[in-house]
């Protein structure tokens, strides 16, 4: 070994010696939520630190490409689960491009029935491509509990609401669709993102008699920023440092509405809007959120998280005083109207365990052409799908040549 080489080995020993050298701690991984640009509707990408992936609403038709580009850029496996908070266009109507673009493995909606053809149809897309299809339904044994989807490294996505059949659909509302919509805070060490949909002033009244902790760091503003969402009262409870609207420029609706928009404002929230910023980014590491805008009509906003950290849902969700009114246009779900109730009821995504059954179970049960999976004969996947279907007399048989379905659990 040549002088320069054992004095080169010498140093490295020394340094490695000498007191309180500890090695860098690894870098902490980030929840990343992307906000996309698609208008006039809604769409948002959910990143979990471990790679998880959940995709709220698909946008209007006019946005299916550049959602479905956009996903091609940032997913390279089939989404983990795509929610739509409600069945309406400006929230389904690239969903169905966008499944066909990158895949999913599990579907969340409301359950809430609604005769549009684009609905019907994005149901037929998911029944036959899509291998879970959930309600946000709570766990039967603990009616009181909220269901929360784990997404690794301490990040949780929990649904507010529906809770049917805990609680009954909202009826007579301005727009009931609107009122259902999914609900759902995202929660990441002390920082809160909460994404509300198009949900209505009823709504939030609801949700306020129920003791949650709805602080969140990020709010997605209700209903593009209309005039009747994002109430005071709401708003106070949530105390957002950053809202995000997404909407469409010069669309013919007006939205934002400077109703809203003067509620944010004195809520102190930071304001982002799709219109004017373009898809707005933003980076959680924990402890706080940095949100930037494509656009860079805004500087990049640092706000810290100071949401306590620990479960949604600080007590036992006390039973709504509003109930439906006249239950004729939204009747509850009959027992095994929607496959996945059971699966819903599960506390993780990662854990959906099939249910045992005998391998020579009497059949029949059937399959969809093209698929790999087989259901139950009254599985809510094979009512809503119009596509060809196989038919085996026994379960043994249909295990020849598919795998079991984890909607229903054949």
């Amino acid at each position: 070994m040549t002088s320069s080489a054992r004095l080169l080995t010498l140093l490295v020993l020394l340094l490695a010696s000498l007191p309180g050298r500890a090695a860098p701690s690894p870098a902490v991984k980030p929840l990343t939520v992307y906000f996309f640009d698609v208008g006039q509707g809604d769409a948002a990408l959910i990143v979990s630190p471990t790679g998880k992936t959940v995709l709220i609403d698909g946008g209007p038709p006019e946005a299916r490409e550049h959602l479905a580009r956009r996903l091609r850029q940032l997913v390279k496996e089939p989404l983990d689960l795509v929610i739509l908070t409600h069945p309406h266009l400006d929230h389904l109507g690239g969903m169905a491009h966008a499944l066909k673009a990158v895949g999913a493995r599990r579907f969340m909606d409301p359950g809430f029935d609604h005769p549009s053809d684009a609905y019907r149809d994005l149901l037929d897309v998911v029944g036959g491509s899509v291998g879970q299809v959930m309600n946000p339904e709570p766990n039967p044994q603990a009616p009181q509990t909220l269901l929360t989807i784990g997404l690794g490294e301490g990040t949780s996505l929990t649904v507010l609401w529906p809770r049917v059949p805990q609680e009954p659909f909202l009826d007579d509302t301005r727009s009931d669709p609107n009122s259902n919509s999914i609900i759902t805070k995202l929660t990441y060490g002390k920082t809160a993102f909460l994404f509300t949909g198009d949900a209505e002033p009823d709504t939030e009244a609801l949700l306020l008699q129920k003791r949650i902790d709805f602080s969140a760091t990020v709010l997605k503003v209700a209903h593009h920023g209309g005039r009747y969402s994002s109430t005071a009262a709401f708003l106070a409870a949530v105390k957002p440092k950053a809202a995000v609207i997404s909407c469409g420029a010069g669309n013919d609706y007006g939205h934002p509405t400077a109703e809203a928009l003067q509620r944010l404002d004195a809520s102190g929230a930071r304001v982002f809007r799709t219109d004017q910023d373009g898809e707005v980014v933003a980076v959680s590491d924990g402890n706080t959120v940095t949100l930037r805008s494509a656009k860079g009509r805004a500087a990049p906003l640092l706000v810290p998280g100071g949401v306590k950290p620990g479960p949604v849902a600080l007590g036992p969700i006390l039973p709504s005083t509003r109930r439906a009114r006249g239950g004729s246009r939204n009747k509850e779900p009959e027992p095994g109207a929607r496959g996945a109730a059971t699966v819903a009821s599960r506390s993780t995504v990662e854990s959906a365990p099939a249910l045992s059954r005998d391998e020579e179970g009497a059949g029949p049960f059937v399959s969809l052409k093209g698929s790999k999976v087989f259901h139950r004969e009254d599985c809510a996947t094979l009512k809503r799908s119009k596509s060809e279907r196989a038919v085996y007399s026994s379960r043994a048989a249909a295990l020849r040549e598919r795998r079991p379905a984890e909607d229903c659990h054949p």
